[in-house]
């Protein structure tokens, strides 16, 4: 079926419906290239700025630093704000506690971010970059993700056949 057909099969999405997606890739696509600029790809400086008993490399703290006052400029510009640009209302995650599925993925998150130097934003771009490790590093990432999503789903199975009962 050709693109054309399709279109006049559905309805007409409206203009308004891009909005979020080319927002979403426009964002993307700084976030890789400052990636790339910081010279985050690159898991040697990576793991040199994570070397704090050795050779210490304290360059991406700048990198931080960016980070942060963007946020925090983002931020401030939302809070006077009283619905955004692209949706109707904003939208909030809900208050979540510490739990043990979130203590043992932040210390396998920090493992394998101290061990190959990559943590999935970077290894994502690491592969445009033509870095061979990120060739390795993003399926076995995939993979852990899709694990820690089965076990997710496992745990919410158990729990409400827990309530059923």
């Amino acid at each position: 079926m050709s693109l054309t057909a399709n279109r006049s099969a559905s309805p007409a999405a409206p203009a308004s419906s891009f909005g979020p997606a080319l927002t979403a890739l426009a964002s993307g696509a700084v976030f890789g290239l400052g990636l790339g600029v910081a010279q985050m790809v690159d898991p040697l400086k990576v793991l040199a700025f994570l070397d704090l008993a050795g050779a210490w490399d304290p360059s991406l703290m700048a990198v931080l630093g960016a980070a942060v006052t963007v946020a925090a400029a983002g931020y401030a510009a939302l809070r006077r704000r009283s619905r955004p640009l692209l949706a109707a209302a904003f939208s909030r995650p809900g208050a979540v506690g510490v739990d043990a599925p979130l203590i043992v993925g932040s210390a396998l998150f920090g493992a394998g971010w101290g061990l190959a130097g990559y943590c999935p934003g970077p290894a994502i771009a690491s592969i445009g970059f033509a870095n061979p490790e990120a060739w390795w590093f993003v399926p076995a990432m995939v993979l852990g993700a899709g694990i820690a999503r089965w076990q997710a789903r496992a745990r919410t199975a158990d729990s409400g056949a827990d309530e059923a009962a």
